[in-house]
């Protein structure tokens, strides 16, 4: 059985505690659909409430770490580190009671990712990852998958919630290349679990455009550590204030970068 380090049992723990009351929020979300106001203002209320309990958690077990958060920005120093944290990614699910949603949170020191935990309530199912250490789920070991085929390959992908022409005429085109040569695709919509389920070899692979550091940056460790590649669209080495990825295992990794440039 893996055994949690003090640093993934702290974030597991708080993401834990911060799923209670998004679960209860759940379930009071199908019953807002009918209402004249409608659940955006409450949804938006659960992520703050879930945001803030990330926060304390957090910064109870670390005082001296930064945070980066959705909500709330960035505040206090990182010069020991900083907490990366999306109380809620997959808002628009939430909202429309879809029930594919997740915590995400990340550690990061000196400027390098060293750690990520994304917990999907509705599962019970914690990946986690620490760097050196191998990525899991719940307390099972994670590799990507070895496919080398890319005519047989499931990949997932997003889109920003953008209206800029050039970005859905981008995005299109990128489905319509990657629909012809694999097997399919998937729209989650729900990054950060798109990259764990990468982890997992549930996916072969995931792209995505316009994301922000809170999208990726866990997701970004459980896939390194399960043998995978991450980097940017381009093939360039990751940067997550840039907000595009490409995630895959090391066979396909390259051909889908090929495929999205049209080559």
């Amino acid at each position: 059985m893996a055994r949690r380090s003090p640093l993934i049992t702290v974030m597991a723990a708080a993401a834990d505690k911060a799923a209670r009351a998004l679960l209860r929020d759940f379930n009071e979300v199908e019953h807002l659909q009918v209402s004249r106001k409608g659940p955006n203002d409450f949804v938006s209320a659960a992520d703050l409430r879930a945001e803030r309990t990330l926060k304390e958690e957090l910064a109870r077990a670390r005082p001296k770490f930064g945070f980066l958060m959705e909500e709330s920005g960035a505040s206090g120093s990182a010069e020991e580190g900083r907490w990366i944290v999306d109380p809620l990614d997959g808002t628009l699910n939430f909202l429309h009671a879809v029930p594919h949603f997740c915590i995400s949170i990340a550690a990061e020191q000196h400027g390098e990712l060293v750690a990520g935990v994304v917990f999907d309530p509705l599962r019970d199912e914690t990946f986690w990852a620490e760097k050196g250490q191998g990525a899991y789920v719940n307390h099972r070991r994670l590799r990507v998958t070895n496919r080398d085929k890319v005519a047989e390959s499931l990949i997932g992908h997003g889109r920003a919630a953008d209206d800029d022409k050039e970005a859905v005429d981008r995005f299109l085109t990128q489905v319509s290349r990657v629909m012809t040569h694999t097997r399919d695709v998937r729209r989650l919509g729900v990054a950060a679990l798109d990259l764990a389920y990468v982890a997992a070899g549930r996916l072969d692979g995931f792209w995505e455009e316009k994301l922000f550091p809170w999208d990726i940056a866990a997701g970004a460790v459980l896939v390194r550590e399960a043998g995978g590649y991450v980097t940017g669209i381009d093939g360039r080495d990751l940067d997550m204030e840039r907000g595009d990825v490409l995630a895959a295992n090391p066979r396909l990794h390259g051909v889908l970068h090929k495929v999205l440039a049209g080559h």
